[in-house]
C-alpha cells in the first residue's frame, strides 16, 4: 500500500489523473471502476480537462459503477448512473453504453447482482478501481460488519451513511435505506486501486485503513491485502497518520518503475 499525502484535492486529482492517463496510454480499452460521492469529483474534472485540452481519449474504455440505490427512480438526479453521467461521462468521450451500473430497480435483485458480477468478469475484470471512503470506513456501500469476502449484493445503509448522504437530497428521509453494492471481495479483484480521501472527517478512516488491524469493523482495512493500491489523502485526511514522515519519505524516494 502506498500512502501519498498531498496539499490539496486538486493536487490529488492531478496525481490520480496521471495514473489513469498512463493506463490508457498502455491500453486504450482499459476497464475502469468508477466511484460516486464528493471525493472523486476533482479527479473527474481533471480528466475532463485533459480530454478537452490535451486529447486524452476514453473512446475505447469501459467502466463499471460501484453501487446504486435500491428503489430510486432511474430518472432521479441522484441515481448514481445519472451522477456519473453528469460528473464524468459528459466530460469525456467514453461511450455511454460502455458504462455499466448495478440495478436498483430489477424485479429480481439477487439475479441482477449475479449478472453484474458476470459482466465484470466477461469484460476481463477491472484494471483500475477508483474509491472513496466513508467516515465509518466503508468503501462502496460495504458498511461496518460487511464480510471481507462479500460479493455484489443488496444491503442496508447505516443511519450515519444516510445522514452523510442527505446533503444530496431534500432530507435524510429521502435517502433510500437499501443499496446494491459491489462487495469487498469483488473490489479486491481489481488489478489496481486508487483511493481518494479529503477532509478532516476522513482522518480516522484513513488512519485505520493504513495503520489499523484488518477488521470488518473498518471495512476499508481489507485493502491492506491488495497488491497495488495507492491512497491519496489531503493534509486534513492524513492528519492522524502516525507514520506520516515515512510515507512522505517513501513518496519522495520511490524507485523508478
Amino acid at each position: 500500500m502506498e500512502i501519498v499525502v498531498l496539499p490539496t484535492a486538486d493536487d490529488i486529482a492531478k496525481a490520480a489523473a496521471d495514473r489513469i492517463e498512463g493506463l490508457l496510454g498502455r491500453r486504450s480499452d482499459a476497464v475502469l471502476g468508477l466511484a460516486t460521492g464528493s471525493s472523486p469529483l476533482p479527479l473527474y474534472k481533471e480528466l475532463g480537462r485533459r480530454h478537452s485540452e490535451e486529447n486524452l481519449s476514453f473512446a475505447d474504455a469501459k467502466a463499471f459503477l460501484l453501487d446504486e440505490y435500491v428503489g430510486l427512480d432511474p430518472d432521479h438526479p441522484e441515481a448514481y448512473r445519472n451522477v456519473i453521467r453528469r460528473e464524468f461521462v459528459s466530460l469525456v468521450d467514453i461511450n455511454e453504453d460502455a458504462v455499466a451500473s448495478p440495478s436498483g430497480t430489477a424485479d429480481d435483485i439477487a439475479a441482477a447482482c449475479k449478472a453484474y458480477e458476470e459482466a465484470i468478469q466477461a469484460a476481463g475484470g477491472v484494471d483500475l478501481q477508483i474509491l472513496g471512503i466513508g467516515t465509518d470506513g466503508h468503501i462502496a456501500f460495504n458498511e461496518p460488519a460487511s464480510s471481507l469476502a462479500s460479493r455484489t449484493r443488496i444491503t442496508t445503509l447505516t443511519e450515519q451513511t444516510r445522514e452523510d448522504n442527505a446533503r444530496f437530497f431534500d432530507s435524510v428521509d429521502d435517502v433510500p435505506m437499501h443499496v446494491v453494492t459491489q462487495g469487498l471481495g469483488t473490489i479486491l479483484e481489481a488489478r489496481e486501486i486508487i483511493l481518494i480521501a479529503t477532509g478532516e472527517n476522513k482522518a480516522e478512516a484513513v488512519a485505520q485503513l493504513a495503520e489499523g488491524p484488518v477488521s470488518a469493523f473498518w471495512p476499508g482495512t481489507v485493502l491492506q491485502n491488495h497488491q497495488h493500491i495507492t491512497v491519496f489523502a489531503d493534509e486534513a485526511a492524513g492528519s492522524q497518520l502516525k507514520l506520516r514522515d515515512y510515507y512522505d519519505h517513501m513518496y519522495r524516494n520511490r524507485p523508478q518503475q
